[in-house]
């Protein structure tokens, strides 16, 4: 007991000593770093360049609590007696023609559902950067044919696409344009080569040391493959185009055309889920570009700016089995992309970790929830129970959002 009354004493002599000398305490005046993440995210980790570009941010260490999205509810146990009883959760009910994701079959496409060739099965998927601003460079070619096309700002409220090529072809794909932050997770998660035309110096440098340089495919590194294709009175940047078989060719030089590696898979179903609610048209309003969704027919049709939306390669109207609103965290970075209107700077767009998802499909809208918690995984979607969430057969149209986006306009 004495001890402890002259421990006392002893600090609170301290204490009055480093008031009456004027010491400051180490943290007190410390401002907190305070990282805004939109509540449905896990923390963002923000890319800061101001001479080189940090290293992307990894998934090796999850971090040790992933907040849900706010539209995924969890459920709130009933206290009986102290007891805590949690309401189970319904059974799943898989639909009709449900592909399970856990025992995918080696004939069908994995980004697709649909079956897939022996040959095609054993080559590697391509991304294929294209522009989507100014409107002249409408209609674009071979968006049609892709698997998987992502739409993202770009930056100054404009977009930009990445489409993916597996089981399908095409003879012409562009105008090719250059990359920005998303393409170092687009060819991670679906294990793909990467055909694209110039990038800024931070963002070159962060493909150059990606660990899939080898397959990237670039005239930013002197590599061929590109033909430049003059259009009217088209701007020469939107002028260079590729087509898949020269890609592929290039890739087997090299040793990379081979099979893709996929550590799991979505899944898909020809029969509806359960609890959709009716939508025949979806209207996606960006900052600088507005893109709507018609069903009919099985397919969703887009029309671009008030415009039929075509694809150059064939003159049908885009068209696409799914269309995907993935919700994630945009973050502002350092990285000038051009001067523009005072400068624009490149975004970053978070896909790892979970985050809400709206499916369309069948005319019907489903809501749920992505995840991706190993930078070599692809997106993949659950319900709000958590089971998996099932897109149609067919090819689907990614359109990536904000947190907190309320831009996305549905038409029952």
């Amino acid at each position: 007991m004495v001890r402890r009354v002259l421990f006392v004493c002893l600090a609170l002599s301290l204490l009055l000593c480093a008031v009456a000398c004027g010491s400051e305490s180490p943290i007190a005046d410390v401002e907190p770093t305070v990282i805004v993440t939109e509540t449905v995210l896990p923390t963002p980790t923000l890319i800061v360049a101001t001479h080189t570009l940090p290293p992307p941010p990894t998934m090796a260490e999850p971090a040790t609590s992933t907040p849900m999205p706010t539209a995924v509810p969890t459920e709130t146990p009933v206290l009986v007696n102290e007891t805590v009883l949690v309401t189970p959760l319904p059974p799943f009910v898989a639909p009709d023609g449900f592909v399970d994701p856990d025992a995918f079959p080696d004939n069908l496409n994995p980004f697709t559902g649909a079956p897939i060739t022996e040959e095609r099965r054993e080559q590697r998927p391509i991304a294929v950067k294209i522009s989507n601003y100014p409107p002249e460079v409408r209609p674009q070619w071979g968006l049609n044919q892709a698997d998987l096309v992502f739409e993202h700002y770009a930056e100054g409220g404009v977009t930009r696409f990445t489409a993916l090529f597996y089981g399908g072809r095409a003879p012409q794909v562009g105008s090719i344009r250059s990359g920005r932050l998303i393409d170092l997770e687009i060819p991670k998660m679906y294990d793909a080569a990467f055909a694209y035309s110039g990038s800024a110096g931070l963002v070159r440098e962060k493909f150059r040391d990606s660990d899939f340089f080898e397959r990237i495919i670039s005239p930013d590194f002197a590599h061929g493959g590109f033909e430049r294709i003059p259009d009217g009175d088209k701007a020469f940047e939107h002028t260079l185009f590729t087509n898949t078989d020269t890609l592929h060719y290039l890739l087997d030089l090299r040793g990379e055309d081979v099979r893709p590696v996929l550590p799991q898979h979505m899944s898909f179903s020809r029969g509806l889920p359960a609890d959709g609610q009716a939508a025949s048209q979806v209207e996606v309003r960006y900052g600088g570009t507005n893109s709507f969704w018609s069903y009919h027919s099985g397919r969703y049709w887009r029309w671009t700016d008030g415009t039929i939306h075509v694809d150059a390669a064939t003159g049908e109207q885009l068209n696409f089995k799914n269309i995907v609103v993935v919700y994630a965290h945009h973050q502002d970075t350092d990285i000038l992309e051009d001067n523009n209107n005072g400068g624009n700077y490149s975004i970053q767009i978070q896909i790892w970790g979970r985050g809400r998802v709206t499916i369309f499909r069948d005319g019907q809208m489903f809501e749920g929830e992505w995840r991706r918690e190993d930078p070599n995984h692809m997106l993949i979607f659950y319900d709000l129970d958590g089971n998996p969430l099932p897109l149609a057969v067919g090819n689907s149209f990614f359109q990536m959002a904000p947190n907190q986006f309320e831009g996305v306009i549905v038409t029952p």
